[in-house]
């Protein structure tokens, strides 16, 4: 079902949005409890979190790098993201903000 959901037309989201719901949607389970409209939603809201939160180098930053996971991690409690799931999403969502970083800022 993951693959799936990845397969699918971005139904209107932008590539920054699409890439945090390729991350999101990574994990099976995550998919199997949300609905594509929920992961969609946080997807939007992560874009605007990491473009809030985010400055030059950012990543090379602990105390920025800190805020973001904080960020994230109150965006997919809020959502019902599953929290045994909620550590990995995490780590992948701020590897994905890193390589989205120059687009984002």
């Amino acid at each position: 079902m993951a693959k799936d959901l990845r397969n699918e037309p971005e139904d209107g989201l932008t590539a920054a949005e699409r890439a945090f719901y390729d991350a999101l949607a990574h994990n099976s389970s995550a998919v199997d409890i949300m609905s594509k409209a929920s992961l969609r939603i946080i997807a939007t809201e992560l874009v605007q979190t990491v473009r809030s939160n985010s400055g030059t180098d950012w990543w090379r930053r602990e105390n920025v790098r800190a805020k973001m996971r904080v960020a994230v991690k109150k965006i997919l409690l809020h959502h019902g993201y599953p929290p045994d799931l909620a550590k990995d999403a995490i780590k992948t969502v701020l590897r994905q903000a890193e390589a989205l970083a120059a687009e984002l800022s």
